[in-house]
């Protein structure tokens, strides 16, 4: 049972509790990489860190084709193991091997308006782009409450996330407060995030989000060829038409990517002045892109390979994760329940 706390420290580490996670729809791409995956690989040194395949917000979209979840799903935990997450380390869980989480949606949801939801500007803006909001399913307008049932589960403190989705963790703190009203006392701590440095890199079609599902990014499974294919079909600037036009930088895809990859800023700056000044042609950027990318990628690929000779084993992680990660989930249900003077 749950006491008075502000922060769930794991027992051996004594660390604060960390959960991140990803819902399964298509292979891990650059913009993860750089925005959320390389950020924990750092807090699994210094936080407790659960990461979650979140396979039942998943079925929010594709809940006609759960082929497609249980494929990917295991396509994440590769991705996961292959950029450098160490399961030494890190609790690995799968949402829908913990039934606890579907009670604390539940509860949850009783404590949000309708119009609550709908005002929730994440939202707002993701409906925007399924069918006008009218093909989305109730689930996915639901999803800000799901979200605060899977975090509030392992009372995790930290959440890395970028700034668009600031709204849910400010609705996920709304719940919280609203639980621990019912208690009286503190059962369920408050979530901070931990903002990504970089901002969210465009698709490579120049479009505004870089997506799984929309394969539009490049993937941490492309081969050397397909990242080359996919570099030179980039967005840069249309009217940059001869090396020596001068270029715009702004909204130029190639730019943000070497932005977020490369670690020479002298050198960047002197290149984005060049471009903008004229005499610099678009395939000298795009070749800087893809050594850049060619300079991060193969330990990812040697990893993978590494976990992929015994594909058994993965599953075995996951597994055992989500097993440990049940029991951390129910001890919190018994304390939300108690909260809402449920039958024990």
């Amino acid at each position: 049972m749950l006491g008075d706390m502000d922060v769930r420290t794991d027992k051996n580490t004594n660390r604060p509790v960390a959960l991140s996670g990803d819902r399964p729809t298509g292979p891990l791409h650059l913009g993860h990489l750089v925005g959320s995956l390389n950020e924990r690989v750092k807090l699994q040194d210094t936080h407790d860190l659960t990461v979650m395949i979140a396979d039942m917000q998943a079925l929010t979209v594709y809940a006609d084709n759960p082929a497609r979840i249980e494929a990917a799903a295991l396509g994440l935990m590769l991705d996961y193991l292959s950029v450098g997450l160490d399961p030494d380390k890190v609790r690995f869980v799968q949402q829908s091997g913990i039934p606890a989480l579907s009670e604390l949606f539940m509860l949850y949801l009783n404590l949000v308006s309708v119009n609550r939801l709908q005002r929730n500007p994440t939202i707002k803006s993701e409906l925007a782009g399924q069918m006008g909001g009218q093909g989305a399913s109730a689930g996915f307008v639901t999803h800000p409450v799901s979200q605060a049932a899977d975090i509030t589960a392992f009372r995790a403190t930290a959440i890395p996330v970028g700034e668009d989705q600031l709204p849910l963790l400010e609705q996920a703190n709304e719940i919280v407060a609203r639980v621990n009203a019912l208690q009286g006392r503190t059962i369920l701590p408050t979530i901070r995030p931990i903002l990504s440095r970089t901002p969210r890199l465009l698709g490579i079609d120049g479009a505004a989000k870089c997506g799984k599902s929309q394969g539009n990014g490049i993937a941490l499974i492309d081969t050397p060829d397909m990242v080359r294919s996919k570099v030179q079909s980039m967005f840069t600037d249309p009217q940059h038409l001869k090396a020596s036009d001068p270029g715009r930088i702004e909204g130029n895809v190639v730019i943000q990517y070497l932005d977020a990859l490369d670690d020479n800023a002298e050198a960047m700056a002197e290149l984005k002045l060049h471009y903008q000044k004229g005499g610099l042609g678009d395939a000298v950027l795009k070749k800087r892109l893809v050594e850049q990318i060619e300079a991060v990628l193969p330990p990812i690929r040697r990893r993978r390979a590494y976990y992929m000779r015994d594909l058994g084993a993965v599953k075995a992680l996951l597994r055992n994760g989500t097993m440990e990660g049940r029991m951390i989930a129910q001890e919190t249900l018994t304390a939300v329940r108690g909260a809402f003077k449920l039958a024990a």
